[in-house]
């Protein structure tokens, strides 16, 4: 049923393995591959490339993190430029991440760039984290928003049972594992139609938005910052409830060996995604404040659908309609993309042979994509939306600055490393500060949360050297980590 995956991932550089059985030659190397081996395959053009990031996007966080972010910041004006900045500082880590996936050719996303400019302890750490926390804990969020929004038009007039939610969002999740094992193609094609729902929903609330701001409805804008006033505690819970929202401009480059002539389709792909989610991000917070206040707002569960039902009548039914589809789109995108870099490292040897599998007739990463289901059903019925979010903030933010550091001293380590895409030295600079400044910042405004996912990450250490290092593994020990 299945094959040992054959392309290497590391060309620069020594500091992995990798697997001795089945390996070809660098992407990098201009070597010829060797026949007859079962490989991941160039289908991802530049309209794929686009869906993904696009599809990631925009999924439960612009539904889900308006409330958050007001909450934190106290009013509507604060929380409007919180959105913005958010929405440039993503632009900044996503130009910076359209370097590295034109200079470094491989696929693994976050993965990859940190063993380049870091080493494997680091990079493993990095993936111990996503496969425990960052991962399973963002699917559960997502699709606890898929599930609320599918059953919303089914209980109208009442509360929604959370184990009905539960119980939906879990063939949820069990679906995309499904589409995702099953067709590379199929699911890029899944990912183009949900784009298009995910743009459709948004403009669903900004033209009647727009209208409501010609009809002259600014009263909810005016004295805009007055309000509570933001606090060090609040701010940093704000902006990662931002940066959540905008969160997926990463995952083309998880997919970067898959990618169709990735010099250019890259760059295109991060840039065009960007400025189209940004802008509709900030359009759409805007029309919300045109027919509901900050109060209003910050009761609703459902902000999308408290808005339609003012201004659309019965046709409100079809929003929750449009956002679960849309969440489910971004279910499916971080599956796709996520998995590679299970792939990736277990190609390189920090993750259990078994992981670094293709299909031989599909050619799916299927046990990549199949072992985040039992993690995302614990995360699923043992947290509440909120919780989670903050607790999976910690990690992803502080790995994410840790890359673009990296970027910077790649500038320094490798400066004769082909760059066909180069952003200013300031943007990663300012993109990585921002990081680690969030994340210090956490540690004193959510020190549980922020504890408990900074205790868990440095589990990764031991494991490196109980996993990797140690060389003398008693035989059944071996067998179990697939060596």
């Amino acid at each position: 049923m299945f094959r040992k995956a054959a392309v290497t991932t590391v060309s620069n550089g020594s500091y992995l393995q990798g697997q001795a059985n089945g390996r070809l030659p660098s992407m990098d190397s201009g070597q010829p591959a060797q026949e007859g081996k079962v490989v991941l395959k160039k289908k991802v053009t530049l309209l794929r490339g686009i869906s993904i990031i696009i599809g990631t996007i925009i999924g439960a966080g612009i539904f889900i993190s308006p409330k958050g972010i007001l909450k934190n910041t106290g009013s509507v004006g604060m929380s409007l430029t919180v959105w913005t900045v958010c929405g440039i500082l993503s632009l900044f880590g996503a130009l910076c991440y359209a370097e590295l996936g034109t200079c470094i050719k491989k696929s693994g996303g976050h993965y990859t760039y940190i063993l380049e400019a870091f080493g494997p302890l680091p990079a493993f750490v990095r993936v111990w984290v996503e496969l425990l926390i960052i991962r399973p804990a963002a699917t559960a969020v997502i699709s606890l928003a898929f599930g609320r929004y599918i059953l919303e038009p089914f209980f109208m007039q009442c509360e929604i049972p959370e184990l009905a939610i539960k119980l939906i969002t879990a063939v949820g999740i069990t679906l995309v594992m499904v589409l995702n094992s099953t067709s590379v193609s199929w699911s890029a094609r899944i990912q183009i139609f949900l784009t298009f729902c995910k743009l459709v929903a948004i403009l669903i609330i900004i033209v009647p938005g727009v209208i409501q701001l010609i009809k002259g409805e600014t009263q909810h804008f005016q004295n805009a910052f007055a309000g509570n006033d933001a606090s060090v505690m609040g701010l940093p819970l704000a902006f990662y409830s931002g940066m959540y929202a905008y969160s997926g401009w990463f995952y083309l480059n998880f997919v970067t060996e898959e990618v169709e002539n990735p010099e250019k389709n890259i760059p295109l792909a991060i840039c065009i995604s960007m400025i189209i989610v940004t802008v509709g991000y900030v359009l759409t917070n805007v029309a919300y404040f045109t027919t509901i206040s900050a109060g209003e707002l910050l009761l609703s569960k459902a902000v999308a659908v408290t808005f339609a039902e003012r201004l659309m009548g019965n046709f409100s039914l079809a929003v929750p309609i449009f956002v679960a589809l849309s969440c489910f789109g971004s279910m499916n995108g971080g599956i796709f993309a996520v998995s590679r870099m299970f792939f990736v490292a277990s190609r390189e040897g920090h993750l259990p042979e078994i992981l670094s599998m293709i299909h031989v007739r599909k050619h799916t990463p299927l046990p990549a994509v199949i072992v985040l289901h039992p993690l995302t059903m614990i995360m699923l019925f043992n947290g509440d939306l909120y919780s989670l979010l903050n607790f999976l903030s910690f990690a992803r933010w502080l790995f994410i600055g840790l890359v673009v550091a990296g970027l910077i001293y790649l500038r320094y380590k490798r400066p004769d490393m082909p760059r066909p895409f180069k952003v200013p030295l300031f943007i990663p600079a300012l993109f990585s500060f921002t990081c680690l400044f969030m994340v210090a910042l956490s540690l004193y405004s959510d020190p549980v949360n922020t504890g408990i996912g900074f205790a868990i990450t440095l589990t990764g250490v031991p494991a490196y050297y109980l996993f990797i290092v140690w060389d003398k593994k008693p035989k059944w020990f071996r067998k179990l980590l697939g060596k």
